[in-house]
C-alpha cells in the first residue's frame, strides 16, 4: 500500500455469503448482551465455496435460484449449507470454524461443558483444550492419530483398522445428520451438491453419506457415482427424487469475480462523477 497507494485493495470475506441467514439461524441461546455488546453469534465460513457452488449449480441444475438446495464442502475443513433461492439460510459453522461437522483435525460439535470437564479432571487450561479441539481431534483424533487424510483412512479401513473405520463412519453419519438438520430451513428440497477435496473425489464417502438419508427420497446411482472422473462435475442421481451433483469448487475464481465487480464498480462510479473544477459555459 505504501508503494502503490492508488492500487485498489479488496477484501472478500468468507462469512459474507451467510449474512442472509435469519436471526433464528444465527443467534445462540445465550444472554442477549453477548450478542448486542460482543457480537457473539453464528457467522459461518466457507462462504466463498458455497457461493460458487450455488452459482455453478444454478447453471447446471437450472432451478437453484427458485428452490432449496444443500451444499457439502468436504475437505480438511468441512461445512454444510442450506440455500434457498440462491441465498444462504443456514450453515453448520458458527462463531468460529470449529462448530459443525467432523473435520480433518477439528472436532466439530461437542458438549460445551467438555471444557469444564477437562479442566476439572485433567487440569487443562482453555488454551490447551482449544488446541486439542482444533488441531488434535476430528478424523485425526478418532483414528488414534493415524491420519487426518481421508484417503489414508479409507485405505487403512480396507486393511481392517477399526479406528479408521470408526472415523469414517462418524464423519459420514455426522455429515448426514447436519444435512438433515439444515433441511429444516428449506420450504422444499430440490437437491444436494458435494464439493471440496473429499466431496469431489471420494465416491465411497458420498455413497456412505447418502445411505443415511433414505427418507429424503434421494436415489443415488452407484454407477454414475463410481464412474464420475475425479475432480470433474456431474450428476450422480438415478433421475428420480432430489438431484445429487458433484461440483468442484473454485474459491479463487469466485474471489477474482467479486474483486472485479468491486473494482469495475468503482471505476464506473469515478467515470460518472464530474471533476470538481469543471464548469459549464452557456
Amino acid at each position: 500500500m505504501r508503494l502503490f497507494p492508488d492500487l485498489p485493495q479488496v477484501a472478500v470475506f468468507d462469512t459474507a455469503f451467510h449474512q442472509t441467514m435469519p436471526a433464528h439461524a444465527y443467534r445462540y441461546a445465550v444472554p442477549k448482551f453477548l450478542y448486542t455488546e460482543h457480537n457473539v453469534r453464528r457467522y459461518g465460513f466457507h462462504g466463498t465455496s458455497h457461493a460458487y457452488v450455488s452459482e455453478r449449480g444454478s447453471e447446471l441444475a437450472g432451478s437453484l435460484k427458485q428452490g432449496g438446495w444443500l451444499t457439502a464442502h468436504l475437505g480438511n475443513g468441512s461445512s454444510t449449507c442450506a440455500i434457498w433461492n440462491g441465498q444462504s439460510v443456514d450453515t453448520s459453522m458458527g462463531l468460529t470454524p470449529l462448530e459443525g461437522i467432523v473435520m480433518g483435525t477439528r472436532s466439530g460439535d461437542v458438549d460445551p461443558s467438555l471444557h469444564s470437564f477437562l479442566a476439572a479432571n485433567l487440569g487443562w487450561d482453555v488454551y490447551k483444550i482449544d488446541r486439542m479441539l482444533n488441531k488434535e481431534s476430528g478424523l485425526l483424533g478418532l483414528s488414534d492419530n493415524l491420519s487426518n487424510d481421508m484417503r489414508t483412512l479409507i485405505e487403512a479401513s480396507e486393511q481392517g483398522n477399526e479406528d479408521a473405520t470408526l472415523a469414517i463412519e462418524v464423519f459420514c453419519y455426522r455429515l448426514a445428520k447436519s444435512l438433515a438438520a439444515l433441511s429444516c430451513g428449506l420450504p422444499r428440497l430440490d437437491g444436494l451438491f458435494f464439493t471440496g477435496g473429499i466431496g469431489e473425489n471420494s465416491a465411497y464417502i458420498r455413497e456412505k453419506t447418502m445411505a443415511y438419508l433414505p427418507h429424503f427420497g434421494f436415489n443415488l446411482s452407484k454407477e454414475q457415482n463410481n464412474n464420475l472422473k475425479r475432480g470433474t462435475e456431474g450428476r450422480i442421481d438415478a433421475g428420480t427424487g432430489p438431484q445429487i451433483w458433484v461440483i468442484p469448487t473454485d474459491e479463487e475464481g469466485r474471489i477474482a469475480k467479486e474483486t472485479a465487480h468491486v473494482v469495475e464498480g468503482e471505476v464506473n462510479q469515478s467515470a460518472a462523477k464530474k471533476p470538481e473544477c469543471e464548469t459549464t459555459i452557456a
